[in-house]
């Protein structure tokens, strides 16, 4: 599985609270797509990132992140005189939710995730994927939006499904009517998409996820994720399956990279061959776990990690 789209340090409050209260930050990992990817590689799947990360101290923990997690790190772009992307985040005292602080345009110069350019994207690399997995972020800004609609049709070209996570983020656009039309273009050219309730709400129009479900089917999606937090999580294939799961009980430290979790479950699955509903199972198991640590990626599980966490809940699933 290939991904393509931001990656960027997550500077997480040591402390719960807002930004007002917070004193400290530790420096995680972060970018979607990219926390998905290292989800999927910890669980055994062949994994390569297409990325663009700065030339400063920053962009050489990025990659050295994903070397450490067996990610193939030669199409990851160093991009000269260019700082790495920053996200400042806070979690909620009660419920772990996180709020988020760009440092990225719109709001500041260019930076490098943003920067990743069409001539980045190598299509004999992308032929080589089982999936090309895809950021609605990367797509909020020009060129790395380019980039990814480049590699979305290299990868169709070459019959690779392409897996669509829109991370919602409404102020890293320029506008939200270039929002819509551009998420509107991403799904139409999606074979798997996955939203949480707020994304499905926002772009879909619905909270209600059944519905939300069927209205993205509608745009030729042959399976559709929808991520309802504590709730679990349903999905619905285009043949009409639906397959609805409860969440895991776990102790909520940060909810940072809990749906790329989630999404590196249905990936995993879906490469493996599972059924839906394991395909799911899986995929809430890792989403739960995602949360008990600091980082999007801290607490994403190995297949060992992963197996005895099943074997604890009484879940018959080896992966």
């Amino acid at each position: 599985m290939i991904a393509v789209g931001e990656i960027l340090v997550d500077l997480v409050s040591t402390r719960p609270g807002s930004f007002l209260e917070a004193s400290a930050f530790e420096k995680c990992f972060g970018g979607a797509p990219m926390n998905t990817l290292v989800g999927v590689s910890r669980l055994g799947v062949s994994t390569g990132a297409i990325a663009a990360v700065g030339s400063d101290p920053f962009g050489v923990f990025l990659v050295g992140e994903l070397e450490r997690n067996g990610v193939d790190v030669s199409h990851v772009k160093v991009k000269r005189h260019k700082r790495t992307t920053i996200a400042f985040v806070t979690n909620d005292s009660r419920s772990g939710d996180r709020t988020f602080l760009f440092y990225r345009k719109p709001w500041t110069g260019e930076t490098a995730d943003s920067e990743l350019e069409p001539s980045d994207v190598d299509p004999a690399y992308l032929a080589e994927a089982s999936f090309l997995h895809v950021s609605g972020f990367a797509l909020s800004q020009n060129p790395c939006s380019e980039a990814v609609f480049e590699a979305i049709k290299d990868a169709k070209k070459s019959g690779v499904k392409v897996s669509f996570d829109p991370t919602l983020r409404t102020d890293v656009w320029d506008s939200m009517a270039t929002l819509r039309r551009t998420y509107s273009r991403a799904l139409k050219l999606s074979d798997v998409a996955m939203f949480s309730k707020d994304e499905a709400e926002y772009i879909l129009g619905t909270n209600e996820a059944e519905e939300a479900a069927r209205r993205a089917l509608k745009y030729g999606i042959e399976i559709v994720g929808i991520k309802l937090g504590a709730e679990g999580s349903l999905a619905m294939s285009k043949d009409g399956k639906v397959v609805q799961t409860p969440a895991f009980k776990v102790n909520v430290v940060d909810t940072t990279g809990a749906g790329d979790g989630w999404n590196a479950g249905l990936l995993v699955g879906l490469c493996k061959g599972w059924n839906l509903e394991e395909c799911v199972t899986v995929a809430n198991a890792i989403g739960a776990l995602a949360v008990t640590k600091r980082g999007a990626i801290t607490a994403l599980p190995c297949e060992e990690e992963l197996n005895a966490f099943l074997k604890r809940t009484r879940i018959h699933i080896r992966v």
